[in-house]
């Protein structure tokens, strides 16, 4: 039997969700954050430090224990959401204990901080750069979890667990869908409505899934390579300078990073939509998440396909 190569919906797999309609919502909890998260530790410091008497490390025990108030809030509703019975919001037919992928990940990072902010703080003298150093970790810590979940989806990996929705021994998903899956479901109450919309978007999308793994790399990629950037500035610069680049560089980062995702992923998602009209979704199996099959040409690589034609040699 020959492999069914047009698809009977006229377009992909709708995804039930609207980043519009909750844009104050969204806008609301990123000001809180951007305030627990750069202004908060900025003016606890300065303040503290130059205004009052109170001892060094009595600044920095004060300043840590106010840090990622938000943070932590959202931690503990993401275990509630997740663990409590008839959870509507877990990953698609998984255990009640298994939680989700993020907020495995939300809990190993946190120790990272917790070790970290307990070794700056503990001697009498506080470690000042390494209490600048909280993002520029998560940053690699992210970055590396995110580029090896897509190198090994490359090398022909299977899940060796299950990760959120994609369950244990099927194909290694990329990274950034799991991160999307988790986010939406949970944090922006998307449920495990939004889980199966998204799962049968991935599967039945060439197109979608290579978007995702470009946009992965450019995120994981260029997390580690800043963090490392910010880490250098942070051990070399003075002391006052490296505090206020560790809190404040990765905030300028991800808003660039942002303002460049967001016009790129339009355009893909119109790309994907047209190709699927004109049936140029490739001829793979629908459905199935096939990684040895040709690549759609996105943006990215229609692109850098023009660029190394246009080389002298």
């Amino acid at each position: 039997m020959d492999k069914p190569t047009v698809r009977p919906a006229p377009g992909p797999p709708n995804l039930p969700y609207s980043l519009r309609d909750r844009k104050w919502a969204i806008a609301f909890f990123w000001t809180l954050f951007v305030i627990d998260t750069l202004a908060q530790p900025l003016i606890l410091y300065f303040t503290l430090w130059y205004l009052t008497d109170l001892s060094h490390n009595l600044v920095f025990t004060i300043s840590t224990a106010a840090l990622g108030g938000v943070a932590v809030a959202e931690y503990f509703y993401r275990f509630y959401t997740l663990y409590r019975k008839g959870s509507v919001v877990r990953p698609l037919n998984a255990r009640r204990s298994w939680l989700d992928f993020f907020q495995i990940n939300f809990t190993i990072v946190w120790l990272i901080l917790a070790v970290e902010l307990i070794i700056g703080t503990v001697q009498e003298e506080p470690f000042i750069r390494l209490l600048a150093m909280p993002l520029p970790t998560v940053m690699f810590y992210f970055g590396i979890v995110h580029l090896t979940l897509d190198i090994l989806r490359a090398q022909g990996y299977q899940a060796p667990f299950r990760i959120s929705s994609t369950p244990k021994g099927s194909v290694m998903p990329t990274a950034l869908y799991v991160l999307i899956e988790d986010i939406v479901a949970v944090d922006g109450a998307g449920g495990q409505k939004y889980r199966r919309a998204l799962r049968n978007r991935y599967l039945a999308s060439p197109y979608f899934r290579q978007m995702l793994f470009e946009m992965n790399c450019f995120w994981g990629g260029g997390s580690i390579i800043f963090a490392t950037v910010t880490t250098i500035l942070i051990f070399t610069t003075p002391r006052d300078v490296a505090y206020v680049l560790g809190w404040s560089l990765p905030l300028l980062w991800a808003g660039v990073w942002t303002l460049i995702t967001i016009p790129w992923v339009q355009g893909d998602l119109r790309k994907e939509k047209a190709a699927w009209a004109e049936n140029l979704t490739l001829d793979t199996e629908p459905y199935t998440d096939n990684i040895l099959g040709p690549k759609p040409k996105t943006r990215l690589l229609s692109t850098s396909g023009r660029l190394f034609s246009m080389r002298p040699f």
